[in-house]
């Protein structure tokens, strides 16, 4: 069943907060009051469907979830030639200089709203009659995750924050300081630790995954812990973790009580022991909610296109759209559509070449994963650029539903939060940087692989590639490889990248491979084995229209085959091209020539490679990234203590 059927349109009739400050601007008083309200079950769900309703808002259905989670290695959009004041600038790590873009400044109310309404939900059922209620003790856990992960959301965007765990209300401060990003995290996780024994699984509740549940809730925590664990910017614009710069062993606000499946207490406080309490909960989760990883890694997300929601499949939770009111999953992200009776794309997360070339050719998520093609109707496809390659996982064109011909967005497809596949790889993660690979710790990453390559390949796929992983080293740059391979154009790459501390590296070495591909192709440098390396991938792709459907005569790993005779795709159902091939640029797209009048000329960076990333320029890949994103200054201006100073804003727009 679609949640959509509950939270859309809804009037949100119990929503009690007053209007404050401009920054957390609140319904106004409803008429009726929290004793009644939550006096009964289901006007205290109705409370709770307007927090979900606030991911139906365009600054989560498209903006939060997956086009600001961009550029990495894995998801690159190319922005415009120069800084032009919209998401382009997001996109190539100039975000500094977006303190009026409005996107912005609606994300950050929407996301304090959505807070506000759970704060609301939770101190309602807190002092409910009917609090011990199985439903109102789900419902409660419900509120505490849906607040977490939009502080989530808020510290990975905007870094500290100010944190509010209480509904606003007559006569509150609510202008007030930010806080740092790891006492949020962990009064998040304490929360949900305290809450999360109290809620159904998936398969004990009609929800299902449409709804956050237990074991979302569980591998919410593990998420958490590890970014608790890990690093991020702080004011002075430097990387560090939590004991780097504060005294976690005496503020209590940086410490988590939790007691293990041993029944032993516990008690994070160093990044150490967060990964402890990471691993602890993704263990539990699979040791009372194990299940297989479905076998066809594909139909997962044809599953959300085809609105097929199973309960102990892959799926813990997603967000829930309705047909035509939410949802933009198969417009700005997905396999591009040009036109169809099902409407169209306007695709705003392409993938990195590289990233394409990283698969290895037997493993099944690539091509599920990456398209080369584009729809230009419903059954006719053409070929895209190298540079153009769209996220293959989801397709309008797998509605059951007919929207029409004009629909874009609001296509209703679910969008993914967390899958099981995650909670195994944290649970490797966590358990590496404890003991190193551990037998467990690679059977975790066994079980994600495993359904990545056909059975006869697992021998030197999955058991030997993962028993060669002698050190921790090793071991975590294969876990950083597959959660690109797993989850790509998924919108998890950017923040996984800071937690680790490894963005900056990443950007360089992408930069780097384009420009020795591009070499490579066009026959540059070649003594060079870091060019070298490249020169079997093909300059051109070749390819057929079968019906319709693109077929490719060479793929990017074999040396360039060029057929006898080559046409414009065009002139392909010609009379005498029966044997003919068209070709589109393929390798050598990825590194120019510039030539001058006079005659000068010599050879540099495409320009995909020069703009994508260009708010990042340490040549090491050792300084931070501007990840962050401004305050806006509408609400900066509505405040009295908020700035945008510090935490590496860097509003040149060189």
């Amino acid at each position: 069943m679609k949640i959509g059927k509950f939270i859309m349109g809804l009037a949100c009739v119990a929503l009690l907060g007053t209007a404050c400050e401009d920054y957390l601007d609140v319904e106004a008083p409803s008429s009726f009051d929290a004793d009644y309200v939550f006096s009964n079950k289901e006007d205290a769900r109705m409370m709770l469907m307007g927090v979900y309703k606030l991911f139906a808002e365009d600054t989560y259905t498209s903006r939060m979830s997956n086009v600001w989670m961009q550029n990495t290695d894995v998801e690159v959009m190319q922005p415009s030639a120069n800084p032009d004041g919209s998401r382009r600038d997001v996109w190539s790590l100039q975000g500094g200089l977006l303190t009026g873009f409005k996107d912005i400044f609606n994300a950050w109310q929407d996301n304090y709203l959505a807070i506000d309404r759970a704060n609301q939900v939770i101190e309602g059922i807190e002092a409910s009659s009917i609090a011990n209620d199985p439903d109102m003790r789900m419902m409660l856990g419900e509120a505490y995750a849906l607040r977490a992960y939009r502080y989530f959301l808020l510290t990975n965007f905007f870094g500290d924050v100010p944190y509010f765990d209480r509904a606003a209300k007559t006569g509150m401060e609510l202008d007030v300081p930010k806080t740092d990003k790891n006492i949020i995290y962990s009064a998040c996780i304490q929360d949900l630790v305290r809450v999360e024994g109290d809620m159904f699984f998936a398969d004990e509740f009609s929800g299902g995954v449409e709804r956050m549940n237990r074991e979302f809730v569980m591998g919410m925590i593990t998420r958490l812990a590890l970014f608790r664990a890990g690093y991020g910017m702080t004011y002075e614009g430097t990387m560090q973790r939590a004991e780097d710069y504060l005294d976690v062993n005496s503020d209590e606000r940086l410490a988590v009580s939790y007691t293990a499946a041993d029944g032993s207490e516990k008690v994070a406080r160093t990044s150490e022991e967060y990964h402890q309490l990471a691993r602890d909960y993704a263990s539990k989760l699979m040791a009372l909610k194990d299940r297989a990883l479905n076998a066809d890694f594909a139909q997962v997300f044809r599953n959300q296109c085809e609105w097929i929601t199973p309960v102990n499949d892959d799926v813990l939770f997603e967000v829930a759209f309705l047909a035509a009111n939410g949802g933009d999953v198969g417009w700005c992200v997905g396999t591009a559509v040009t036109s169809s009776s099902k409407g169209k794309t306007t695709i705003q997360v392409n993938l990195a070449p590289t990233y394409y070339f990283s698969f290895d050719a037997s493993d099944v998520r690539r091509d599920a994963t990456v398209s080369k093609v584009q729809y230009v109707s419903d059954t006719e496809q053409e070929v895209v650029g190298i540079t153009g390659m769209s996220v293959a996982k989801w397709n309008r064109l797998w509605l059951n539903s007919d929207p029409g011909a004009a629909s874009s967005k609001g296509t209703g497809i679910n969008w993914p939060l967390m899958r099981y596949s995650d909670v195994l790889l944290m649970f490797a993660e966590a358990e590496n940087e404890l003991n190193g690979p551990t037998a467990e710790a690679r059977e975790a990453l066994k079980r994600v692989r495993r359904r990545a390559f056909p059975n006869e390949q697992h021998a030197a796929k999955v058991d030997a590639y993962v028993d060669n992983l002698g050190s921790k080293e090793a071991f975590f740059e294969a876990l950083v490889d597959e959660r690109a391979w797993e989850f790509g154009g998924e919108g998890l790459r950017k923040f996984d990248l800071v937690r680790w501390n490894i963005y900056g590296q990443k950007i360089v070495e992408t930069k780097a491979m384009l420009d020795n591909i591009g070499k490579a192709s066009h026959g540059l440098e070649l003594t060079n084995p870091e060019v070298a390396q490249y020169t079997n991938l093909a300059d051109y792709l070749y390819y057929r229209v079968n019906n319709g459907t693109v077929e490719f005569l060479n793929t990017t790993y074999d040396p360039d085959q060029v057929p006898e005779l080559v046409v414009d795709v065009k002139e392909l159902d010609a009379e005498g091209n029966e044997a003919a091939y068209a070709r589109i640029g393929w390798a050598r797209d990825l590194y120019k020539k510039v030539e001058e009048e006079g005659g000068a000329e010599w050879y540099e960076s495409a320009d995909y490679t020069q703009r994508c990333w260009r708010g990042y320029k340490d040549a090491s890949g050792l300084s931070a990234v501007p990840y962050l994103l401004p305050i806006s200054s509408q609400t900066i201006e509505s405040s009295q203590v908020l700035t945008n100073e510090g935490y590496g804003h860097n509003f040149s727009a060189n």
